[in-house]
């Protein structure tokens, strides 16, 4: 049976939303808070208000002459703003700042005085359209990202575009799970409007209204793998369907023909059972979306599910994991923290190196719970991603506190007993460079002088990887270095052994 709603028009104009990688933080900054950034005005004029929470002082900027925005600054903490207009003649829109320190939240606003119904376009023509532009476009559920927000993409026979954001049934929306409000499942033949953006190449509508629903004649029940992820060795599993269609076709992607085939289809009325087998996996993870169709005679309706097997994990230098291609392959990194990721609000991201470079490490599972700190030596896993083309780990586990490090003076360092399995951190002024091929110098501090028994380019280093680091660095006389090793003796004399490079500030 066909669903129809129909809601006003006038609320695809205000249904833009600064795209990001995660709504919350799209709308939400950690010095700045709005209740809303999107404000829409009756015609006949009227009010709106939105919460402003900052850490400190903010203002109001570039607010145009017909609207009243009161107060227009305040202190730090929770104010309420209001937005006014008078009446208007015709459709206008606005956009204002509110800036606090070094953050901006900009506010939308639109007084929409025209109705006019938005025509049917095809997800081709979207994608070459122009931004801002509201657009209406009729497609099936391909897959749904988010539920809680309703991000999910939509595809027709002329391309895809991602959904980023849905409105409820009321209008609103935020943390309203949308999708469960509308019913809305993969395979759903849905007809939506909203506004253009385009973030980081990906086109998106954003903050949709739904404007039709044709359910699916078919959607998957079940798939019958333990955990979801089939294990490195493969093996048979199966997908459970529910077709009210005539017919039933399943697509295996040509690139996993490879490794995963079907071994037979068993319909019972509605429901269909579809067996796989999955071939073992000597690389690393890898996945697939299959899909099903089914037809009513005139239309085909599909459904899709994601096959995913495990694989091993790589052992990787940094240098290796860089070079690795953007993928669900899974890396095993160890090296040094150098800095925290400071942008990350739930404290998750730090920076890992070895001999051989360094990477952001985004959100590892476990980080903080491990309790590490910049200059331990960690293990990590995680997956080859990227950020505006920048490399990065993600979809990754803290899986290892090897060494914490312990930061000392030159004077402390002396006092501690030799031991192969504590490390130490502990600066210095370059001294003298005894042997710059392996970084042999003295490091001192007040009057105290201390041995470094090798200053290798970084965690892992062996053989010729362990030279050169004096010269790659640009390190002299005079510059203050900070190295990681081990207290050993040598002919009586104390010493850092097998010290690695961690950073150093040249001399004014």
């Amino acid at each position: 049976m066909k669903l129809r709603y129909f809601i006003p028009t006038i609320l695809a104009a205000i249904a833009m939303l600064t795209a990001c990688s995660e709504k919350y933080e799209a709308t939400y900054l950690g010095e700045l808070r709005v209740s809303k950034s999107y404000i829409s005005l009756p015609a006949e004029g009227g009010e709106a208000t939105i919460e402003v929470n900052a850490n400190q002082a903010w203002a109001a900027a570039d607010v145009p002459d017909w609207l009243i925005v009161t107060p227009a600054s305040g202190e730090a903490g929770i104010t309420t703003v209001s937005i006014k207009a008078d009446e208007a003649e015709e459709t206008r829109t606005a956009t204002f700042k509110l800036n606090a320190g070094n953050a901006t939240q900009e506010i939308n606003v639109i007084q929409q005085t025209e109705k006019a119904e938005v025509p049917l376009s095809t997800c081709a023509q979207v994608i070459a359209g122009e931004d801002s532009k509201t657009y209406r476009v009729k497609g099936s559920v391909k897959s749904i990202a988010n539920t809680t927000y309703g991000n999910w993409y939509l595809q027709d026979e002329t391309g895809e575009v991602y959904i980023y954001g849905t409105l409820d049934k009321s209008g609103k929306d935020g943390q309203n799970n949308s999708i469960a409000d509308w019913g809305i499942e993969v395979g759903d033949i849905v007809t939506v409007e909203g506004p253009k953006k385009t973030y980081n190449g990906t086109v998106e509508l954003v903050n949709v209204m739904v404007v039709d629903i044709e359910k699916s004649l078919i959607k998957v029940a079940e798939v019958a793998i333990e955990g979801n992820t089939l294990p490195l060795e493969g093996g048979d599993f199966e997908v459970t369907l529910e077709n009210k269609g005539q017919g039933l076709v399943v697509n295996i992607p040509d690139e996993a023909k490879s490794w995963l085939s079907t071994t037979g289809i068993a319909i019972n009325g509605t429901e269909a059972k579809v067996a796989f087998h999955a071939a073992a996996n000597t690389g690393g993870t890898r996945s697939t979306t299959v899909s099903f169709i089914t037809t009513d005679g005139t239309k085909d309706y599909t459904c899709e599910t994601t096959i995913t097997q495990a694989g091993a994990i790589v052992e990787a230098t940094v240098a290796d994991f860089l070079a690795a291609e953007v993928g669900e392959a899974q890396f095993r990194l160890t090296g040094v923290i150098t800095a925290l990721y400071d942008r990350d609000s739930q404290g998750k991201s730090f920076y890992i190196s070895d001999y051989s470079g360094q990477v952001l490490v985004y959100r590892a599972e476990g980080f903080i719970e491990a309790g590490a700190k910049v200059g331990d030596v960690v293990t990590v896993v995680g997956q080859r991603g990227a950020y505006k083309e920048t490399p990065q780990m993600v979809s990754g586990t803290f899986e290892v506190l090897n060494h914490s490090v312990v930061e000392v003076t030159l004077d402390e360092f002396l006092t501690k007993e030799d031991s192969k399995d504590v490390y130490y951190m502990v600066t210095g002024t370059v001294d003298e460079i005894v042997n710059d091929t392996y970084g042999n110098l003295y490091l001192k501090s007040g009057e105290t002088r201390l041995y470094v028994y090798g200053c290798y380019p970084g965690w892992g280093a062996s053989g010729d990887a362990r030279k050169g680091c004096i010269a790659a660095k640009d390190i002299a006389v005079g510059d203050e270095l900070t190295v990681i090793g081990v207290k050993s003796t040598y002919n009586d004399a104390p010493q850092v052994a097998n010290g690695i490079y961690f950073s150093h500030k040249k001399a004014e």
